[in-house]
């Protein structure tokens, strides 16, 4: 959705649990030495500045990463820590990394990070930050990455978070996570969808979950409905689940 801006969200609730999940995983993936390829179909701007007026119009980060920070709620030795502390000793005390920097930060040389944005303003930010680590493609995230799908190396990661603006987003999601897994059944897939009030991911889970993929795990979090947040909750549902992390990322849900 090109309407659509993260700037305004950037470091929100539901970027802390999807964040923190993602960071663990690629930890996780990282340790070992075979090559990976990182792809993510709605990338944004992989870098963001929580001291910008779009962040504080929405309050979503002061009551998000900066109130958990605050607290110390977040062990300094997590993940997910370690790359925020990392960029903010990069870009200044304001940075936020996105997903596109975090996969940038936690992967090796050998590996291979391919990224689509649609929105001409993020590619262009996008580019800014990643530089030549990634393959950066201003087209739509799903058509681009079926169409190469599978990629070399071929052991993969695929990073699933469409804006969900408009309800059609639901179905388009379940289609393309079936549909990719057809064509790369080896990669793991990790797709993250808000929880509203209306319930608009529950036929979407379901019908991924009915689909009887390998390895799938799934773990959903609600928010303390007095911080701000533009959804009730934050869900996350992943194909090919790394080996020996669930106390990890059982530990993710116990930050909120």
């Amino acid at each position: 959705m090109l309407s659509y801006q993260h700037m305004y969200h950037a470091g929100g609730l539901a970027d802390v649990h999807k964040h923190a999940v993602l960071a663990v995983m690629l930890e996780k993936l990282s340790a070992k030495p075979k090559s990976l390829t990182y792809v993510e179909t709605h990338a944004g701007r992989g870098l963001y500045d929580l001291g910008a007026p779009e962040a504080g119009k929405t309050g979503e980060a002061a009551e998000g990463i900066l109130h958990l920070l605050k607290q110390g709620d977040l062990p300094a030795d997590h993940a997910y820590a370690r790359l925020i502390a990392a960029c903010r000793a990069a870009h200044g005390p304001h940075a936020y990394p996105g997903s596109p920097w975090i996969a940038r930060q936690a992967l090796r040389d050998n590996d291979r990070i391919h990224l689509c944005e649609l929105h001409p303003r993020e590619v262009v930010a996008l580019r800014e930050t990643m530089g030549r680590r990634a393959q950066i493609q201003q087209k739509d995230g799903y058509q681009d990455v079926l169409r190469r799908a599978p990629f070399d190396p071929r052991r993969g990661f695929v990073l699933i978070d469409p804006s969900y603006e408009v309800k059609s987003e639901y179905r388009d999601a379940a289609d393309f996570v079936l549909a990719l897994h057809r064509k790369w059944p080896v990669a793991t897939i990790l797709l993250w969808y808000p929880v509203l009030e209306k319930a608009l991911h529950k036929d979407m889970v379901d019908r991924v979950n009915d689909a009887g993929l390998p390895k799938t795990w799934s773990q959903e979090v609600l928010f303390d409905p007095t911080r701000r947040s533009r959804a009730l909750g934050s869900g996350l549902l992943s194909v090919n689940t790394p080996f020996g992390i669930e106390a990890a990322l059982d530990h993710v849900a116990t930050l909120f």
